[in-house]
């Protein structure tokens, strides 16, 4: 299997030595689930996109410090290609910004809660199990770091998980579209850096509570396994035409 990998971030120059670029997260993780596993990774921020939809099997999108309501022209261009890839029935995983960029392409709505910054681990708890899911625990401890939520979600998207703070955190939307508000590719060590870095943003009761989190667990290679359990479930792709 091949995957395109839409980067919309770059990752602050002085930590790309100790956590790589944000592609580089990615095939981290998912090289622990399938080592076999290929990429192509497309920066969609530079408006780079594959030549062909089809050169790669699935696409991922990553998270990024903008919002999905900002008036820039490459997100603009990454919507449209959202309703592309889900006009083809093209599989896709949205990741922080990638889930709140499909529910806004898609007929959601996307705004900064007035719950203010979710930061740490963060327990998203399934309402069922889907196929593609291990069947075991249905809470998902995962790091999180996002102000924006998805408030209304795609047309027919089903919300898988969610928790008091952050209610639509899992959607799947057909066979072919599966997003995340959490972060899975996410280190504590990273966690704890955007943490530190946006100490007076957050206020030192969420910064406080956040960098005690990270004494838990964060369950990013389970993530990776459905992740990939997702995308090798048969689905209904088709053609342009």
């Amino acid at each position: 299997m091949k995957l395109g990998i839409l980067r919309t971030d770059s990752v602050r120059p002085e930590w790309v030595s100790d956590f790589g670029e944000y592609p580089d997260m990615f095939m981290a993780l998912l090289h622990q689930a399938d080592p076999d596993l290929e990429f192509a990774v497309y920066d969609v921020e530079h408006e780079q996109y594959p030549e062909d939809i089809d050169e790669v099997d699935a696409y991922l999108i990553t998270g990024s410090r903008c919002s999905v309501y900002d008036d820039k022209a490459w997100i603009a261009k990454l919507i449209a290609f959202v309703r592309e890839l889900h006009r083809r029935r093209k599989k896709l995983i949205g990741i922080c910004f990638g889930h709140q960029v499909v529910a806004q392409a898609l007929g959601g709505r996307v705004e900064k809660s007035p719950k203010g910054w979710g930061v740490g681990l963060h327990t998203h708890r399934f309402h069922t199990a889907p196929q593609w899911h291990d069947q075991q625990d249905l809470a998902l401890d995962i790091l999180v770091s996002h102000q924006d939520q998805v408030l209304e979600v795609a047309d027919d998207a089903e919300v898988l998980a969610g928790s008091e703070f952050c209610e639509n955190a899992v959607c799947q939307v057909g066979d072919h579209i599966l997003t995340f508000q959490g972060h899975p590719e996410f280190v504590p060590e990273y966690a704890n850096a955007i943490m530190v870095l946006r100490r007076d943003l957050l206020g030192e009761d969420v910064y406080a509570r956040g960098m005690a989190s990270l004494s838990g667990k964060h369950e990013g290679v389970r993530v990776a396994r459905w992740i990939l359990n997702f995308l090798r479930e048969p689905g209904t792709e088709r053609g342009s035409g």
